[in-house]
């Protein structure tokens, strides 16, 4: 059976010449990046290479990019960095309620140290009013985190809006950029935010690297101490393989950003077409505009969405029920809800999330699959 993968928010595939930057990395260059010899230096030179690589991906200063080990430990760093380098006796954080478990779980954490925290809502659309941010800053308030594009929705927050607010009011921002580098262009100088987070296996990088850029000036706690590594920002001898592969990663990223946007773009409207047109019973959650051009969530009425992932694999297709490090929760996804969808649509709902490897020949057999299993869940549900 022919298996095709319709996951590529949850983690995408190696690209081939990433892969060879990895294996290069592993057979050659074993140096440690901070010793001064020949083999540390060759190692050096592969980690500046990539910081540059990185940088230009977003419009950045390479010495503005720190290497992390992923967007959780890049959004956990700017978050805890920020407040805990704020030097005032009472802090507020402003955030999202469609934010990824990262700075969600990271926030809940400072609250429980004392930090007071506002989670804006947001509407059917599954964007973010500026003004509700505007409204939720406090004199107190040190920090406003929201994420460039949903990790769930697809949809995108009006950031430069919301950095022109942070500016006026004196106050650092912080996106999660993990789920919009490399799908829709991304120059931090024109957006206006003080740190923003990567992450490699979204961009088909191997998993376990990513990075947090930090505009200059930016005042940061670190979360670890050791060595000096990273211009003291997080110690610790560098991944000096997963990074290069990152800064390739980066760079064909860049290059093709336009060329797959437009061909992904097409390839998504033609999956959501196909299902409204052939499937009753189902619908679009969020905004249809207002999105990265590789995700679609659609909600499926009288399906239970874990059973559809199960028929799906079966057929031979990955998909997802939403964010993967949220699977297998009992309650629904939190994204969906705070939408507006009642607990049973949210149940409801597949995300399908398309990149480089998926052809409309796939996309065709994916609907085909879709209206298969929709049915069939649908009949046993009823006989139930």
């Amino acid at each position: 059976m022919q298996r095709f993968y319709f996951d590529h928010n949850a983690t995408t595939p190696v690209a081939p010449e990433v892969l060879e930057t990895v294996v290069s990395c592993l057979g050659q260059v074993y140096g440690n990046a901070s010793s001064i010899h020949h083999f540390g230096q060759a190692a050096k030179q592969r980690l500046e290479t990539a910081r540059r690589q990185v940088a230009a991906l977003i419009h950045a200063d390479a010495r503005e990019i720190v290497f992390t080990s992923g967007g959780t430990e890049s959004d956990n760093m700017a978050i805890q960095g920020v407040v805990r380098a704020a030097d005032q006796p009472s802090k507020h954080i402003v955030t999202c309620a469609i934010e990824h478990p990262a700075v969600l779980m990271t926030v809940k954490h400072l609250q429980q140290e004392g930090v007071e925290a506002t989670a804006v809502k947001v509407g059917a659309s599954g964007v973010v009013n500026p003004d509700d941010i505007r409204r939720a800053l406090r004199p107190e308030t040190v920090l406003i985190t929201i994420m460039h594009a949903n990790n769930e929705l697809g949809t995108v927050q009006p950031i430069a809006e919301i950095a022109r607010i942070a500016r006026q009011a004196g106050v650092a921002l912080h996106v999660d950029g993990v789920q919009a580098a490399g799908k829709i262009p991304v120059d931090v100088g024109e957006l206006g935010v003080d740190l923003y987070t990567l992450s490699g296996h979204k961009l088909y990088a191997p998993k376990g690297v990513g990075a947090l850029y930090v505009r200059k000036a930016t005042r940061l706690e670190p979360l670890a101490w050791g060595g000096h590594h990273e211009r003291d920002r997080r110690p610790g001898t560098e991944n000096v393989p997963g990074i290069a592969a990152f800064g390739a990663a980066a760079e064909v990223a860049g290059r093709c950003l336009r060329e797959d946007a437009e061909r992904i773009g097409v390839l998504r409207d033609r999956l959501e077409n196909a299902v409204l047109e052939r499937i009753p019973g189902c619908g679009i959650n969020g905004s249809r505009w207002n999105r990265v051009p590789n995700t679609s969530n659609i909600y499926f009425d009288g399906v239970d969405g874990e059973a559809m992932v199960i028929a799906l694999d079966l057929r031979g297709f990955a998909v997802s029920t939403g964010a993967a490090c949220s699977s297998g929760a009992l309650t629904p996804s939190h994204v969906l809800t705070a939408i507006g969808l009642s607990d049973d649509r949210a149940r409801a709902s597949m995300r399908f999330s398309l990149g480089r490897g998926n052809t409309a020949e796939q996309v065709n057999a994916l609907v085909d699959a879709i209206g298969s299993s929709v049915a069939h869940l649908r009949r046993i549900s009823v006989h139930a």
